[in-house]
C-alpha cells in the first residue's frame, strides 16, 4: 500500500484536532491545551528503543517536554525496561506505558510519532531502518551506524520514506561550536587548510578497558536477558558482562572504541566547519594499537591522516585536549569538546560578528528540541541522517585504515575504496540470520 505523502504526525493531529471540535462536551481544558496544558493534538508521541544508561538518560530529557507523549519503551533486557516503565509512568501518574523486548512490536504501534534509538551501536541501523520503513521520525544516538553501509542504508530509509532524523551528536546544537564554524566558513581565519582533532584516550573507562589481556571465560546469562537477541546481526560469542553493558563499545562487531564514541562529536564538529556534510576524505592514512590477546579489539593511541578533494587535510591524535582546531592562513580557532570553550589566535577573532551577507548556521535550542521542532515542521534538524552519516564514515574510514595497515583512497561519492576489494568488504558487515538491512 502507498503511504500518503502527509505526514502520519499531521494527520493525527487533525484527527484529533477534528474530534475535540465535534465533541467540545466531552473534551477536558487539559486535553484542550487549555490552562497551560498543550493539546492532545500537539503532543509528538514517541517509544523509546534501548533504555540502557543512555536510553533513560535520553528519556528523562523527552519526559522532561510537555509536547512530547511517551507510550511505549523497549529493551532485550527486563530490568531496563522495567526501569524505563517506571519512569514513564511516574512522569504521567498512570501505568499504561507498553513494554516491548522486540522493537518490531514496538514500531507496529500505529499512534508512535517518532522513536528515541539509544541501543548498542551495531543495533542502529536495523532499527532505524524498521523504524523509518515503518513511518516513524527518528532520534539515534551518535555514531549513526557502526559502519559506513549501514549508515548509509538508514540515510537512504529516511530519504526515501521522507522522514526527520537527528543524530545524537549534540555538541553540534552548541552555540559557540557553531559560531566557530560559522567564523571558519566565512574565511575569518583566512584559506582553512588544517583541521586537527584531538580525540584522548586517558578517561578512567579507557585505562580499565586497556587493562584487559584476555577473553573472559563464557558465563551464566542474567535472567530476564535475551542474549541472543543482543547480539543480533553479530556472530554467535559467548556471554561475558565485559562484553555488553558499556563496554560492548571497544569490541568492532559492537562499536568502534574511542574513534567512533567520541570521535563521533569531534569529527562531527570538523565536518560542520568543512563544510563537509555531504563529502568526506579521499584519502586516509591510520595507524594505532590494539592490546593484544584482548577481548577489546579497538584500537589506542592512533594518528590518522584524512586529506579532502580539495587540499585540506584532517589530522588527528589520541593526545587531549579533547577537541578541534581549525587553522587557516590568517589564523586558528579551537572548540574544546564537551562545553564548547573557545580559544583563538588572534584572540579578537570571538569578538567578531556576522553580516548580513555571511555565511549562517543559526541556532540549535537544545539537540533534543531541535528534533521535536523539526517533527512538526518537517524541516532538517541540524545534525541530520546524511550528516550523521558522513561524519560517522570518517571515523569507520580511519578504523578501516588501522585494521589493514596502509594508506587508502576512498571515493565519497559512490562511497567506495578505489582499487581494494578487502576493503570493500569492510565497508558492510555480514550479517548473521535472520537479520538484513532489509531488517526482518
Amino acid at each position: 500500500m502507498n503511504r500518503s505523502p502527509i505526514s502520519p504526525v499531521i494527520t493525527r493531529r487533525r484527527l484529533l484536532k477534528a474530534t475535540a471540535l465535534a465533541i467540545p462536551s466531552v473534551v477536558s481544558a487539559r486535553a484542550l491545551g487549555l490552562a497551560g496544558n498543550v493539546a492532545a493534538s500537539e503532543r509528538i508521541v514517541m517509544g523509546s528503543i534501548g533504555t540502557g544508561g543512555q536510553g533513560r538518560g535520553l528519556l528523562n530529557g523527552w519526559l522532561g517536554f510537555s509536547d512530547v507523549q511517551v507510550v511505549a519503551v523497549c529493551d532485550v533486557e527486563e530490568r531496563h525496561r522495567e526501569q524505563a516503565r517506571e519512569m514513564v509512568d511516574s512522569r504521567y501518574g498512570n501505568k499504561d506505558c507498553a513494554t516491548f523486548k522486540d522493537f518490531r512490536e514496538l514500531l507496529d504501534r500505529k499512534q508512535i510519532d517518532a522513536v528515541c534509538v539509544a541501543t548498542p551501536d551495531h543495533w542502529h541501523a536495523l532499527a532505524s531502518v524498521a523504524a523509518a520503513n515503518a513511518g516513524k521520525d527518528v532520534y539515534c544516538e551518535k555514531p549513526l551506524a557502526n559502519s559506513i553501509g549501514e549508515g548509509r542504508a538508514i540515510a537512504d530509509a529516511v530519504k526515501r520514506n521522507a522522514r526527520i532524523l537527528q543524530t545524537g551528536s549534540h555538541e553540534r546544537s552548541g552555540a559557540n561550536a557553531r559560531f566557530a564554524c560559522e567564523l571558519v566558513r566565512n574565511g575569518r581565519i583566512g584559506k582553512l587548510h588544517t583541521v586537527r582533532v584531538n580525540l584522548p584516550c586517558s578517561d578512567d573507562h579507557h585505562q580499565q578497558a586497556r587493562m584487559l589481556r584476555e577473553v573472559p571465560a563464557a558465563a551464566p546469562v542474567p535472567a530476564g536477558f535475551d542474549y541472543d537477541f543482543w547480539l543480533g546481526h553479530t556472530p554467535e560469542a559467548p556471554y561475558n558482562s565485559r562484553r555488553c553493558h558499556f563496554w560492548w563499545r571497544f569490541v568492532l562487531a559492537y562499536g568502534g572504541g574511542e574513534m567512533t564514541d567520541r570521535g563521533a562529536h569531534v569529527i562531527d564538529i570538523g565536518q560542520l566547519g568543512m563544510n563537509a556534510d555531504d563529502t568526506g576524505p579521499v584519502e586516509i592514512k591510520a595507524s594505532g594499537t590494539v592490546t593484544q590477546g584482548s577481548l577489546y579489539d579497538a584500537f589506542w593511541d592512533y594518528e590518522f591522516e584524512n586529506r579532502y578533494a580539495n587540499g585540506v587535510r584532517l589530522l588527528g591524535s589520541s593526545q587531549g585536549p579533547r577537541g578541534v582546531k581549525f587553522e587557516g592562513s590568517d589564523g586558528s580557532i579551537f572548540v574544546h569538546i564537551h562545553g564548547g570553550k573557545l580559544e583563538a589566535e588572534p584572540a579578537s577573532l570571538l569578538q567578531q560578528s556576522l553580516g548580513a551577507d555571511d555565511i549562517k548556521l543559526g541556532r540549535s535550542p537544545g539537540h533534543q528540541r531541535n528534533f521535536l521542532d523539526c517533527v512538526k515542521s518537517r524541516e532538517q534538524p541540524v545534525a541530520n541522517a546524511e550528516a550523521g552519516h558522513r561524519t560517522a564514515s570518517v571515523c569507520h574510514l580511519n578504523n578501516i585504515a588501522m585494521r589493514l595497515g596502509r594508506t587508502l583512497r576512498w571515493d565519497p561519492v559512490k562511497e567506495q575504496f578505489l582499487d581494494d576489494k578487502e576493503a570493500n568488504a569492510l565497508v558492510t558487515p555480514v550479517m548473521r540470520a535472520p537479520w538484513s538491512l532489509g531488517v526482518s
